[in-house]
C-alpha cells in the first residue's frame, strides 16, 4: 500500500492490508482524516463483503455512495488515474462506540474508472447484493453521471424524469445555469407524453398484477396527497387493505443543489444549504462550514462554538415540534398542530432576534457567524425556556398518553437495529430501536462534550418509540440551550484567519488590507486549498454531511450532500409490507422527512 507509516495507519487499514495484502490498496490523504483507500474494480465486491460480514467490528452501514467526474480536475494529489471515481463511505457503529471521540467507524473506498464519452460509459459491478440500500444510491449515480452498475436490479432514473433526454447533469460537460439552455416549453403534447411516462408498470418492478384467485389493485399515493408530506409518490400494490408491496418514487422536488455548488463561490453557497432540510435552518450550514474549516485549518473561537450549538438546538426544537404536530394530525388529532405552531413561532422570535431571519437565516460563516449576539438576547432565550417545558407536559397528556395514538402507533411499522443499519437509518429512527448512537456524544463537535444532556432511546423501534424519542429530544435541547445561555464564553464571533469569510466588519473599516480581502472574498470567493474534506452532524432528521472536493479555486469542484431523508424513504417497502394502508400513513409521518432533504 502506498503512503503511510505503521504508527499513523488507522486500525481498519492495517486489518485490510493483513487480509488482502498491501498491494491491494492505495492510501489517499484527505483533509478530514477519514481513512480513504483506492481499490481495483475487480476486488470491490470481495472487499465490501469482507468489511460487512467478516471484519472485526464490521461495517454494517453503507452510509453513502456517490461519484466524481475527474476529467477536469487539476490537483488530484497523486491519486490513481481516472476519468470518474465512485466513492463508497462505510460506517461502523460498533467501532465508534468502542472508541468514542475518534471517528473510528469511518471508512471511504474509491474506485477509479476510465471512459466517459457518450458512447463509452464507465462500468462497475453493483453492490446491492451486499448492501441493499446501494440500490437508490447507484440509481442516483447512473442518473447524474451515466456510470453503469452491472447487475443492478432496476437501473433507471431516480431524480430526473423517466423521459429525460438531457444527459447526466453532474458530468462536467453539462451546464450549471438555466440561462445556458433554451427556454423550457411545455406544450399540450409534451405534457401528455410526460404524464404517460409516469404510468406505473408493475412488471418493470418485478410485481405481479394478481394471483389465480384475484387481481391486485395498484394505488398512487401522491405526489399530491396531504399525507405524503411533500411532492412524493408511493405506488402501492394492494390486496384489499393489505400492502403487498410498494415503490417509493422521488425526484419531483429536485433542484440540483449539488450542481449549484460548482457555480457558486464557497461563501455564496451558504444560503443554498439552508434550503436542503428547509426545517433545519442553520443546522444545514453547520456541516458545510465545518468541512471547509477543516480544509482551511481554521480553529473557531469558543464563543462561536457555543453560539452554533445554541442556534442548532433551537432549530432542532422547531423541527421536532412540526413533526410532533403533524404526526398527531396524521393519526387523527387536529388540535396539537395548532398549539405547536404557536410554540414554533415563539422559537422563531428568538431566532429572528439573534440572526435577523426566521426559517432560513444562512447565518453561519466560514470561521464564525455573521455577527455577534445582540444586546438582550439572554432575556429572549430565557422567556422561551420558561414557556416550553409546561407546554410539553400538556402535549404528553394529549398525544403520548392518548389511547387512539397508542392504538395507531404501538407495535406498528417496527424495525430493529440491524434492519436500521442495513438501510442507512440514522438519528431518532435509529435510536428508537435502542441503539445509543448520537454524534453529539460519540463524536462531539462544537464542544458538545462540555454539555450535560442525555440521549433518548426507544426499545421496540415502532412508530410510538419514534415519537417518544423526538419528544424527549426537545427537552434535552432545552437543557443544552440553557447551558449555552448561562455559560456563553466571551471573545470574538469569528476566527482570526485569512480565509474566514467575510472578515470581521469592524476591521474592514480600519484596515485597507482587510477591506480588500473582504471585497475579494465576498464578490469572487475565498481560495480554498486543494483537497477533499467532509463533516457529519447530528441534524434534525438524522446524520447530515457534506463531502467537498476543492481544486484550488474559489468554488467547489464537487459538492456531495448526504441527507438522512434519502436513506429513510428507501427503507419504506421493507418495513410496511404486510401492513395496512392507514399504517403506511402513520409510518410516513413517523419518518419525519422533507422532500428537499431527499431530492436536493
Amino acid at each position: 500500500m502506498a503512503d503511510g507509516t505503521p504508527s499513523t495507519v488507522p486500525e481498519i487499514v492495517r486489518e485490510l492490508n493483513a487480509r488482502f495484502g498491501d498491494a491491494a490498496f492505495t492510501l489517499q490523504r484527505t483533509a478530514d482524516g477519514m481513512p480513504t483507500l483506492w481499490v481495483a474494480v475487480e476486488r470491490l465486491q470481495e472487499v465490501l463483503r469482507w468489511l460487512k460480514n467478516e471484519a472485526p467490528k464490521p461495517y454494517k452501514m453503507l452510509y453513502d455512495l456517490t461519484a466524481i467526474d475527474e476529467r477536469l480536475r487539476k490537483n488530484r494529489l497523486g491519486q490513481p488515474a481516472a476519468d470518474f471515481s465512485v466513492v463508497y463511505q462505510l460506517l461502523s457503529v460498533e467501532r465508534d462506540l468502542a472508541a468514542p471521540r475518534t471517528a473510528a467507524g469511518d471508512l471511504r473506498l474509491k474506485v477509479a474508472l476510465q471512459g466517459g464519452t457518450t458512447d463509452n460509459f464507465p462500468h462497475l459491478p453493483s453492490v446491492t447484493s451486499i448492501y441493499p440500500n446501494a440500490n437508490w444510491y447507484e440509481r442516483e449515480v447512473w442518473d447524474l453521471f451515466g456510470i453503469v452498475f452491472d447487475g443492478h436490479p432496476n437501473l433507471r432514473r431516480i431524480l430526473l424524469p423517466p423521459s429525460w433526454k438531457g444527459g447526466h447533469p453532474l458530468r462536467k460537460e453539462h451546464a450549471a445555469r438555466a440561462t445556458e439552455f433554451d427556454p423550457y416549453q411545455l406544450t399540450a403534447l409534451r405534457q401528455d407524453m410526460e404524464q404517460e411516462a409516469l404510468r406505473f408498470n408493475p412488471e418493470e418492478w418485478g410485481m405481479k398484477r394478481g394471483t389465480e384467485e384475484h387481481d391486485f389493485m395498484f394505488l398512487n399515493l401522491g405526489p399530491n396527497h396531504p399525507a405524503a408530506h411533500g411532492a412524493f409518490r408511493v405506488v402501492l400494490q394492494l390486496d384489499g387493505e393489505e400492502i403487498v408491496d410498494c415503490v417509493p418514487d422521488i425526484g419531483y422536488h429536485h433542484r440540483g443543489a449539488e450542481k449549484m455548488g460548482e457555480r457558486q463561490s464557497w461563501h455564496s453557497y451558504i444560503p443554498y444549504t439552508d434550503r436542503i432540510d428547509y426545517l433545519g435552518g442553520v443546522m444545514n450550514n453547520l456541516p458545510y462550514v465545518m468541512a471547509l474549516e477543516k480544509l482551511a485549518g481554521i480553529q473557531v473561537p469558543e464563543r462561536v462554538q457555543c453560539i452554533r450549538v445554541m442556534m442548532t438546538e433551537f432549530f432542532r426544537i422547531t423541527s421536532h415540534l412540526l413533526f410532533y404536530g403533524t404526526m398527531a394530525q396524521d393519526v387523527g388529532a387536529m388540535s396539537p398542530v395548532f398549539y405547536m405552531f404557536v410554540d414554533r413561532q415563539k422559537a422563531y422570535d428568538v431566532i429572528e432576534a439573534i440572526t435577523g431571519f426566521r426559517m432560513h437565516p444562512a447565518w453561519f460563516r466560514i470561521g464564525g457567524v455573521a455577527h455577534d449576539l445582540p444586546k438582550g438576547w439572554e432575556q429572549k432565550v430565557q422567556e422561551f425556556l420558561d414557556w416550553m417545558p409546561k407546554r410539553l407536559d400538556g402535549y404528553r397528556k394529549a398525544c403520548l398518553e392518548n389511547s387512539i395514538v397508542k392504538a395507531r402507533c404501538v407495535d406498528v411499522a417496527a424495525y430493529n437495529t440491524a434492519e436500521a443499519l442495513e438501510w442507512g437509518v440514522t438519528g431518532p429512527g435509529l435510536r428508537a430501536t435502542g441503539c445509543d448512537y448520537d454524534l453529539r456524544k460519540v463524536r462531539p463537535y462544537c464542544g458538545y462534550e462540555n454539555y450535560d444532556f442525555e440521549v433518548p432511546l426507544g426499545h421496540k423501534g415502532d412508530i410510538y418509540d419514534r415519537i417518544v424519542v423526538r419528544e424527549e429530544e426537545i427537552r434535552q435541547s432545552l437543557r443544552i440551550i440553557e447551558q449555552c445561555m448561562k455559560n456563553m464564553p466571551s471573545g470574538p464571533y469569528k476566527a482570526d484567519h485569512a480565509l474566514t469569510t467575510p472578515p470581521p466588519k469592524d476591521r474592514t473599516l480600519n484596515d485597507i488590507e482587510t477591506l480588500i480581502t473582504h471585497f475579494l472574498q465576498v464578490s469572487w470567493g475565498p481560495i480554498m486549498p486543494a483537497g477533499e474534506t467532509s463533516f457529519m452532524v447530528e441534524a434534525t432528521k438524522g446524520i447530515n454531511s457534506y463531502y467537498l472536493v476543492a481544486d484550488g479555486g474559489t468554488a467547489s469542484y464537487r459538492t456531495r450532500i448526504r441527507t438522512p431523508s434519502f436513506a429513510h424513504l428507501q427503507q419504506i417497502p421493507s418495513v410496511i409490507r404486510g401492513q395496512m394502508v392507514p399504517d403506511l400513513i402513520a409510518y410516513i409521518a413517523s419518518i419525519d422527512f422533507v422532500m428537499a432533504d431527499v431530492d436536493r
